[in-house]
Parts: C-alpha cells; sequence; structure tokens
C-alpha cells in the first residue's frame, strides 16, 4: 500500500514530533519504536509505557437480543460475565476456523464493546453484519474512538492521573478484566504484554492531551517493536501468526477460550469444533526456547530425532528471557529437546509451556547454554 494511502491514528503527528520510527500494519502507519525497541521493552517490564492502538477496531453491540446474538457468534459465553466484565474469546467459521480473537466488554444488560485486531476489521465486520438477521440487535462501528494501553507495574498509578475525576475513582480497585465506563470512555485493567495496567477506550479528540499528560508523567512512549517481544514472552498469541481461519482453538493453545456449558447453547463452529475435539487434534501449541545463543524467526522448522515435528508461528528474542523464543505449532504430546532450523543451521533448543515472562518474572527454568 502507498505511504499516502495509509491511515493515521489521532497520534500520528505526536509520533512524527517525537522522532518514531514509523512502518506499515495493516493499513495503518504506526510507530514502530521511538528510538530503542530494547529500552522500551524493559520500561513496560520495571515501569510503565503507553502504546497507541488506537488503530484497533472498535465496535459496540446494543439492543434486547445483543446477549443471544453473541451467545451464538462467539466460542465464549458472555452470559457468564457481569456488567463491566470481560471476556477473550475467539469469532469462529462454520469449520471452528478462527476468524479472529478479540476481546468483548459487557457494558450492561444488552449493550457490549468488542475489540478486534486491525487487520481483521473489514472481515469481523462482515461476518457480524452477516449474522445479524433474527437478532434484534443494532452494530456500530466506534471510528469516533481512540485508544492508549498504559503497560507495566507502574501503570495503573500513573495512568489514573491521566482519567477524568470519576474514572479515577472507579478504576482505583479495578479488578483484572474488569472495566469502567463513564460517557464515551472505557477503561478495562486488560492488555497484551504479560504485565499490569489499563486499556483505555475515549473520544479521539481527547487522545493527544492523554497521552501527553502520560509522558509528562514519565510513562514511556512504545511502539509495535516493544508490543510484539513483550507478548511473545507472555505466550500471547498473534492472528495471522499463532492462528488464522485455517487453525482451530484446540491446535494454537486456545482451547480454554472456549465454554462447552451449557450444551444447548449453538455457537458458529461448535459442531466441527466438537468433532475435532472427540478425534483428538493432531497439533498443540508449544513454547520454544534455544539453549544456544541466536534468534527464532517465524515459519522455521522443528525437529526431534531428525524428523520435522513443526513449525514457529512466531519467533524473536525474549530481552527478559535472554534467549530465542518462539511459539509453535508441533504434534499433540510433543515434549523435551529439539532443533529449530534457522538458515541451514540446526539450533538446540527446549520444547517449554508458555508463558516465558509474566509481570517481569521469568516463568520457567532455561536450558544450559551450550556451544551451537
Amino acid at each position: 500500500m502507498p505511504l499516502d494511502a495509509l491511515r493515521h491514528t489521532p497520534l500520528h503527528a505526536l509520533h512524527l514530533a517525537a522522532g518514531a520510527r514509523m512502518a506499515p500494519f495493516a493499513g495503518w502507519d504506526m510507530p514502530l519504536h521511538y528510538g530503542s525497541q530494547l529500552d522500551e521493552h524493559h520500561a513496560v517490564r520495571t515501569a510503565a509505557g503507553v502504546f497507541d492502538v488506537s488503530h484497533m477496531a472498535q465496535a459496540d453491540i446494543s439492543g434486547p437480543q445483543a446477549d443471544s446474538y453473541l451467545r451464538r457468534m462467539l466460542c465464549g459465553d458472555v452470559a457468564r460475565i457481569g456488567t463491566g466484565k470481560a471476556l477473550y474469546t475467539c469469532l469462529l467459521n462454520e469449520q471452528a476456523g478462527i476468524i479472529d480473537d478479540l476481546l468483548v466488554y459487557r457494558l450492561g444488560t444488552d449493550r457490549f464493546r468488542l475489540v478486534l485486531n486491525a487487520a481483521r476489521r473489514d472481515a469481523d465486520l462482515a461476518w457480524l453484519r452477516a449474522q445479524l438477521a433474527g437478532f434484534s440487535v443494532v452494530l456500530t462501528p466506534r471510528d469516533d474512538l481512540a485508544m492508549l494501553a498504559v503497560q507495566g507495574p507502574q501503570a495503573r498509578t500513573q495512568a489514573s492521573r491521566s482519567l477524568p475525576h470519576a474514572l479515577r475513582v472507579a478504576t482505583a480497585d479495578l479488578a483484572r478484566f474488569a472495566a469502567a465506563e463513564h460517557g464515551d470512555w472505557l477503561v478495562g485493567r486488560t492488555g497484551y504484554t504479560g504485565e499490569d495496567g489499563f486499556e483505555i477506550m475515549l473520544p479521539a479528540d481527547s487522545a493527544p492531551q492523554v497521552w501527553q499528560t502520560l509522558l509528562e508523567a514519565g510513562v514511556r512512549p512504545t511502539g509495535l517493536g516493544s508490543r510484539d517481544t513483550l507478548r511473545l514472552e507472555a505466550g500471547l498469541s498473534l492472528y495471522g501468526h499463532d492462528m488464522d481461519e485455517t487453525i482451530t482453538p484446540l491446535e494454537c493453545g486456545l482451547a480454554w477460550t472456549v465454554h462447552w456449558e451449557p450444551p444447548q447453547r449453538d455457537f458458529i463452529g461448535q459442531a466441527a469444533l466438537a468433532a475435532r475435539r472427540t478425534a483428538g487434534p493432531a497439533q498443540q501449541r508449544a513454547g520454544v526456547v534455544l539453549a544456544c545463543r541466536g534468534v527464532l524467526r517465524d515459519d522455521a522448522p522443528v525437529f526431534q530425532e531428525g524428523r520435522q515435528i513443526g513449525h514457529l508461528t512466531s519467533g524473536g528474542f525474549g530481552p527478559t528471557v535472554g534467549r530465542g523464543i518462539g511459539l509453535a505449532r508441533v504434534e499433540t504430546g510433543a515434549e523435551g529437546v529439539c532443533t529449530i532450523r534457522i538458515r541451514d543451521r540446526d539450533l538446540p533448543g527446549q520444547l517449554v509451556t508458555p508463558p516465558f515472562v509474566r509481570e517481569g518474572t521469568l516463568r520457567l527454568e532455561l536450558p544450559p547454554l551450550i556451544q551451537a
């Protein structure tokens, strides 16, 4: 896509003024980093960073049958969450492939907010609209809103200073995966980094001032580069890499997002997913950590005893881990030592259970370093 055709968030001018290195992402011109991706990563792990995630799609679902509609559309059951609570789950097709992974917030008895991946916006909205027939529901894209993610051990303290007074009070003791609403503002204690923090949905014209207030309070501006290394260390999946419309939740570590009870709830993809569960999925998700120096790459093949058992779906270097790490889709039951082929070199590694890091703490025992 030509650069002049890329979309801009309400903070685009501020990113340019801050000297951000910009890069195309899902049709948007987005900040990759502001000088040091590594420093930004560590800032989120040790203090606080703020991401402009206004490129993500927001859409409201409302109406007397909003609850019934979403219970049909999502593999997770929104009947399980009360007002002010959030649920992470998936939107499936009839074959149980993942159209998108998303967050849904219940704002009331018959009001919900969906937060969708930027790259899946058009596909998601088309699918959601195609299923509206027979439901008394209104689907409203919220292109008037921006979104900031403030993440890190100091994030909530720092972010609260930038919120309207009513939200400062309402979010003071907010539980994880809970949210507080005030007018067109919605603040959720959610995130995509493995750290604590807030995701702030707010009117687009309010976003620049909030961004500046956060930076003045000492919160570091952070780009999509560190967002990726942070989510990888946290073992969080990325659409288009770790899942897509050909992969079901059972093969990519997201079986926990599926609510099978009550059995009479008929969600889209349920029959295909149940058949796959009965047969037993042939593949599973695993974490991979190198036992030598190096960086892992997406799509690299994974071997055991000279036989390929899968491939990396996400790969990189974990700054907190200090090793090359990745997420892989491998044969069900695979565990133990492995090798990963990078540019015709077979590097020693270990299959592990993600996450690698949560809340700044290493969550696995690293294999001893050896010379590759």
